[in-house]
């Protein structure tokens, strides 16, 4: 469900109550584990997290004048969603995610290229979302794009 909202405050009091506990406890684990340098803000409707201009001044390509986006998280219709741009962009990392989520979830591993859907929101990996939040600073992420997406 898109939320129309100008603050991340602002989107988290638009969700149902029964989202707002794992939006802010996945939104506080990004948050803890991120290596430095990288922002928050909203960045497609969504929960995001950037390597800001300040870091990173060419932007993202599709809009330069956006912050190169990485990690953004949603409350869609039926599920929470994950998106992580390094899984997408990094196959071993993607391959190490998958690997660690049977020891994690009880649950089939609804996942796209760099999105991970919970449907089950009492059965969200929060310890191994730590984890991953770890393994890509900034100045790496930086280079996977420019060399991965990078027109």
């Amino acid at each position: 469900m898109p939320y129309q909202a100008d603050s991340i405050e602002h989107y988290i009091s638009q969700l149902p109550e029964d989202r707002k506990q794992p939006i802010n406890r996945l939104r506080n684990i990004i948050k803890a584990n991120l290596p430095k340098g990288f922002e928050e803000g909203i960045s497609y409707g969504m929960i995001g997290f950037y390597v800001p201009h300040s870091i990173y001044p060419n932007g993202y390509h599709c809009d330069p004048k956006l912050p190169l986006p990485f990690l953004n998280i949603a409350s869609q219709k039926s599920s929470i969603n994950f998106y992580h741009m390094g899984m997408y962009a990094k196959p071993e990392l993607h391959d190490w995610f998958v690997a660690e989520f049977i020891k994690y979830s009880k649950r089939k591993l609804d996942m796209g290229k760099s999105c991970i859907r919970f449907k089950y929101i009492d059965d969200i990996p929060y310890d191994l979302i730590a984890e991953l939040c770890k393994k890509i600073t900034p100045q790496e992420w930086i280079s996977i794009y420019e060399k991965a997406f990078k027109k």
